[in-house]
């Protein structure tokens, strides 16, 4: 059997197969991440200038809402030790999921949730617990509050405090 031969019966196979269909979604379902629960953190979507506890500008952030479900960072401070999360809810388990990645090869898992007025999580970073909380202040900024255990989670010691303002820079 010729080369051409064979490619041209596998481009009439491919041609008279049908394409694959998507699940068609039952009457009435809701859609995939419609809950309020997958909302919850989409007040910190956007494209932030990031101030420390003193007011100096220390970087960049750029927040996205990303496959429906999920909420990436961009993080791009001055430092230029640049890193990422990206977030879900897991309505199985009814927390949300963040996991990080930086240059510097550092990586950890959050979980946590809503508590009524901020996304808290929680996780391993490298040795101690570190505990984030992002909230909505009433001039739209976020506020992302972290503090660390060195005594697993006995006492607390602030490690950062960010506010995030809207940016109108382009990065």
């Amino acid at each position: 059997m010729s080369l051409s031969f064979t490619l041209g019966l596998l481009l009439a196979a491919q041609q008279a197969s049908p394409a694959p269909v998507a699940a068609a979604q039952p009457p009435g379902a809701a859609a995939p991440c419609a809950s309020p629960e997958y909302h919850q953190l989409d007040f910190w979507v956007g494209r932030w200038d990031v101030y420390g506890p003193k007011g100096k500008k220390v970087g960049h952030s750029l927040i996205e809402k990303v496959y429906g479900c999920g909420i990436r960072e961009n993080w791009m401070p001055f430092n230029n030790q640049v890193g990422g999360s990206l977030s879900t809810y897991v309505p199985g388990e009814k927390h949300w999921e963040q996991f990080w990645i930086d240059s510097s090869g550092s990586r950890a898992t959050f979980s946590g949730g809503w508590n009524g007025s901020a996304m808290v999580i929680q996780g391993e970073w490298g040795g101690p617990i570190v505990r984030m909380s992002y909230s909505k202040s009433a001039d739209g900024s976020v506020r992302q509050f972290g503090e660390q255990s060195t005594d697993g989670g006995k006492t607390w010691a602030v490690s950062f405090d960010f506010t995030y303002r809207p940016s109108k820079d382009e990065f």
